[in-house]
């Protein structure tokens, strides 16, 4: 079953932010865009250079009204650790959640339940909590942050402007579709 359209389950964890520890809850990605970044470990391999990316378009997400959110199995006690020994790492400005539980994994669908792991999956929420995109990638395959720019301006546009959808590569400012019978066939 697609977790598109799905309200984001319920949650509690705990996670490090900017020096702290935090607790955070399916409620926190209410009000706001969120992204949510699940990937399998810390202190590995592909999963610091995506985290880094990520922080790369941290804020241009930040000025399109987007939270971010990374999820591994670990805990957060790791996560500071891991902050304050790499250099990568350490310039993480977003929130970085534990799931040792495996709560947050399984209820979106990541949890390599052999492995204790998640998968490589990236989630766009909208502010009512409701997931609007996933992408899941194989453990080998690391992901490009600024593809998400795109896709949160696409998601917000549509979410904005209802009866108008975005076409493959679309831009800010690109045209835009208006489903309807005349349109059929003629793409």
């Amino acid at each position: 079953m697609s977790l598109i359209g799905t309200e984001v389950k319920p949650f509690k964890a705990s996670a490090y932010h900017n020096g702290k520890f935090i607790d955070v809850t399916e409620a926190d990605f209410k009000g706001k865009w969120s992204v949510v970044c699940f990937y399998p470990a810390d202190f590995t391999f592909v999963c610091p250079t995506e985290l880094g990316d990520l922080q790369d378009q941290y804020a241009t997400l930040k000025s399109l009204g987007v939270e971010v959110y990374s999820v591994s199995t670990d805990t957060h006690f790791t996560h500071k650790a891991w902050h304050d020994s790499s250099e990568t790492i350490g310039k993480i400005e977003y929130i970085m959640i534990g799931d040792p539980s495996h709560t947050i994994s399984r209820n979106f669908d990541v949890l390599i339940e052999a492995d204790g792991l998640a998968d490589r999956g990236t989630f766009i929420i909208d502010p009512d909590g409701v997931i609007q995109t996933v992408e899941i990638n194989a453990g080998g395959i690391g992901r490009d942050a600024s593809s998400l720019v795109n896709k949160i301006k696409a998601a917000q546009y549509v979410r904005n402007n209802p009866g108008e959808v975005c076409p493959a590569k679309w831009q800010e400012g690109g045209e835009t579709l208006k489903p309807s019978l005349d349109l059929v066939g003629k793409i």
